[in-house]
Order: C-alpha cells, then structure tokens, then sequence
C-alpha cells in the first residue's frame, strides 16, 4: 500500500456539537484549531446548536484534544469500530475527557498560590494536632452552582476571616460534586449550565478557575471528593477535604484518602453510626495500592503512603443529633480506644440540624458553649451558608436568585457572620479556662 492511499485511508470525517449557547468565541477557536492542523473546517449554525464538520487526517489523540476544548460538548462520526454484543450496552455515549496535565497547564498555580495553600494545610495540621488551640470553620454554601456568587461571597468571607484570625481558621467550603440520594444535579462538575447538557470538560475547569482565585486571594479552601479521579485536576489548590457520609464506608474513598496531600474529615454514616468513620481514619493511615489515573488521564496503578492528617466529623444521622456534649465525649473515647488522636469537628448542618438551615446557629451556639468550658477534642465547626438564607428549586422556571442554595437550605451570610462571632468568643473563653489569656 503506497503512502499516499494510506493517507487516504486515514482522512475521515468527525462533527463537533458545541453545547448550547456557546459563544462564537469558542466556536472560532475550535475552527482556527482544526485549520492549524491541517484540517479542514466547516461551521453549521442551527437554532439551538452550532456544529463544526471537520475532515483531514484526524488521529484518535487529535479527536481527544478537539473534543476537550471550551464549547465542545460531543463528538459525532468518530468512526469508532462497532463494540461487541456484549459491551457497553447501557453507555450509548463517552466523550473525551481533558487530561489532569492539561487543565493545570491552562491554570497553573502561581508561586503565591502554592505557597498559601500550602502554608494553611500546614495550619489546619497544627490545629488537628493540638499545637495551635483556634477552632478551623468549614463554612460556605451546600454546593457552589453560580462561581460569580460564590466570589461574592468569598470577598465577604475574607474580611471576617482577617477580623476573628487570633481565634478562628476560617476555610471556604467550595463543593462542586453533590452525592444524590436518587437523582438530581450533580454538582458544578457534572453539569455547570444547570441545563443537563453534562459539560464536564467545562465544569472541570470552572471548578479549578474558582480554586485559583480563592488562593490568591487568600482564602483557603475545602471540599468534599466524591469521584476518585477529580482530585487529580484540582487536589493542588484545595486545602482541607471530606468524605462524605454516603461514601465513608467505601473502600474507594479510604484508599483516596491515603494518598490526599491535605487533612480529611471522614463524616459518620448516614445511620448516625461513628464507627464507620473511625474505621475510614484507621484505614486511610495506612498505605493502599489500588487503581487510579495518572497525570496524563491513563489507567494506572497508584501506591499511597498513608494520611495521617484524617478525622471524624460528626453530622448526625437517622439515629439523631450528635453534636450534644454527651456524643463527644463518647466519640472521643471511641477514639482514643482505637489508638486514634482524640480530635473531631462537628457539622452543625444536616442531621445535626434536622435538615432546618435554621437550627445550624442552634447546633453552633451548643458546640461553642461545649468549647467556652474547655472541652478539648473540638478541633472544627463545619456550617451551611450562603449570601441569602435557604434554598431555591432548579425546576422552576423563574430565574434564579442570585446567592441562595439550589441544592440544602443555608444560612444568611448576616447570620453566618454573627454565628462566626460567637465561635471566635468561645475559643477566647476557653483560653480563659485553660489559663492561656
């Protein structure tokens, strides 16, 4: 076979369906991109969707990297062989996903960045350990959907951080994955248009841009890793993680955790039961070797050394609260006959709270009396909370109200603000107590 009918061969057709509502910007640039290479490149604009026929010499790897571009929310005509009878019967459809390497190579950590985030997973350490006696607060709304909000908020947050630093560790709870009891919206990941068009590539690097910009401005970060393979695109930039009470007993997310480079706060189960939670912090200081994917976006077999920097979080559960003192000091008696550090961070959301976003400042107020008389073990609060108090339904059909949930009810950040207050005056009394003043 000559060269020339090789390439013949070679030359296909693939048709690239940008998602709805796609600027023409990113129209242009997966058209120039296609040209550059030697393609060529033809644009079709519909009603509601724009694609681009692209025909030339396109290798499996250049189909990856088309399809992975700001805009492109399938591939079509791929001219992949026909799959066997019995495989993938129930996936009608997987799409090229952008590899870790590139989405930080596109937003890199600057040299401050690194070094804030790595200076308060350092800070949040201290605090675990014992070495510095002020409260961490994970606080910030039930999951993020709006990133301009979600800025918003963040400035806000910043200055009360800097006012109530002497007593408080203030960290922004930046959730972009929501684990469904049944179904619903996933997350800014899964779908950030809000519209089921399932933008992940975009999602991805939505999530990342807001990390980014939380850490030069100062303000560190936490999250809640529900698919094992997302730290890999933005693990750097976050500071503090959890897993959550639906996953606690997965062996996934221990094995996850062993290999996390910050503090992970593993939440009881949903049944109310700690020991599920304890387990996860034995199992995640251990080394594991278990499947994962690498820096490039490959299959690969990851060996951990273990996290020593892991806790339980109480949340309450079907059994009730667990943020009274009598829980406490049970769990860390738990805790201390396991060989565990006796340290737990209370979320005062949840079954805490009784699903009430209301109740949080309740749960709060308990927690910091527990602190105000010296209870040692408290290490962290964790709260629910967002620029308008409760929540919205993303069903309707009438616009969205700027700074308030679409997923669990949170508080006002008036509230939040108030209820930092009185965290921070609790950790003064409680020096008081221990003589520390």
């Amino acid at each position: 076979m000559t060269t020339d009918t090789r390439r013949q061969e070679e030359r296909r057709s693939i048709f690239l369906v940008m998602r709805s509502g796609a600027p023409r910007t990113e129209t242009e640039a997966v058209r120039k991109r296609a040209e550059a290479i030697g393609c060529s490149a033809k644009v079709f604009q519909g009603e509601e969707r724009t694609v681009i026929g692209i025909e030339g010499e396109i290798s499996p790897t250049l189909e990856v990297q088309l399809g992975t571009m700001l805009g492109v929310q399938d591939v079509v005509g791929s001219g992949k062989p026909d799959l066997l009878e019995t495989r993938d019967l129930r996936v009608p459809n997987i799409r090229p996903l952008i590899s870790p390497t590139i989405l930080r190579e596109q937003l890199p950590l600057s040299g401050t960045a690194l070094r804030r985030v790595s200076r308060s997973r350092e800070e949040v350490v201290r605090v675990l350990n014992g070495g510095d006696d002020r409260l961490v607060v994970v606080v910030g709304p039930c999951s993020i959907h709006d990133p301009t909000a979600a800025r918003d908020y963040a400035r806000r947050l910043q200055e009360v951080s800097a006012e109530l630093a002497r007593d408080l560790y203030v960290v922004m709870r930046v959730y972009f994955e929501k684990p469904r009891s049944t179904v619903g919206w996933k997350g800014l990941i899964n779908d950030p248009h809000l519209d089921g068009s399932f933008a992940v590539n975009e999602g991805l690097y939505m999530a990342r841009r807001l990390l980014l910009d939380l850490a030069e401005l100062g303000l560190p970060a936490g999250t809640e890793f529900l698919d094992p393979i997302t730290p890999q695109f933005f693990a750097d930039a976050v500071t503090w993680a959890a897993i959550g009470a639906r996953t606690t007993e997965s062996q996934v997310h221990r094995q996850l955790a062993s290999g996390l480079s910050m503090p992970v706060g593993f939440k009881n189960g949903t049944d109310g039961a700690v020991q599920a939670a304890i387990n996860a912090v034995r199992a995640a200081d251990h080394p594991h070797s278990f499947l994962g994917v690498t820096d490039q976006g490959l299959a690969g077999i990851v060996t951990t050394s273990g996290n020593p920097d892991c806790h339980v979080i109480l949340r309450g559960g079907e059994s009730g609260p667990n943020y009274d003192a009598g829980s406490v000091r049970k769990t860390l008696t738990n805790l201390h006959e396991a060989s565990l550090p006796q340290r737990l961070m209370v979320d005062a959301s949840h079954a805490n709270s009784r699903k009430d976003h209301r109740r949080q400042r309740l749960v709060a107020e308990d927690v910091a009396a527990q602190i105000a008389a010296g209870k040692t073990g408290i290490v962290g609060v964790m709260m629910e909370s967002f620029l308008v108090e409760g929540h919205q339904s993303l069903s309707d059909q009438s616009p969205l109200t700027y700074g308030q949930s679409i997923t669990d009810s949170c508080m006002s950040w008036e509230t939040t603000a108030q209820t930092l207050r009185g965290l921070a005056e609790s950790v003064e009394a409680r020096r008081t107590v221990w003589g520390r003043v």
